[in-house]
C-alpha cells in the first residue's frame, strides 16, 4: 500500500493487518505524510512507530516593524533602516532579531 517503507520485528503479521494499521496512521495523522512505519510483535499486542515525511515551513522574522521571510521585496529605504538597524547580543554572540 502506497510507498511506505514497513519492517515488522518480533513475528508476522498478514498484508491486511498491516493495511489497517497504514490507514490508522493517516486517519490518526492527517495531513502528515507516512514515509516509514515499524511494527514490533509482542504476543497480541502490537507497537507501531510512525516516521514521517519533513513538512517545509517559510521562516517568518520581525524586520524593522515588518513580518518577512526575506527582505527580496523591500524597497532601497527599508533596506537601508534594516541594514542600519542595531544587532542584539546575546553571551557575547551576535544574533540577529
Amino acid at each position: 500500500m502506497d510507498d511506505i517503507n514497513v519492517t515488522v520485528t518480533g513475528g508476522t503479521l498478514p498484508e491486511t493487518e498491516i493495511n489497517a494499521y497504514i490507514s490508522h496512521g493517516k486517519e490518526k495523522y492527517r495531513g502528515k505524510t507516512i514515509k516509514a512505519m515499524d511494527i514490533k510483535v509482542d504476543g497480541d499486542y502490537v507497537d507501531i512507530d510512525y516516521t514521517f515525511e519533513p513538512v517545509s515551513f517559510e521562516r517568518i522574522r520581525r524586520i524593522t516593524g515588518y513580518l518577512v521571510g526575506t527582505t527580496d521585496r523591500f524597497n532601497n529605504a527599508k533596506r537601508a533602516e534594516e541594514h542600519d538597524r542595531v544587532k542584539h547580543s546575546l553571551d557575547g554572540v551576535m544574533e540577529q532579531i
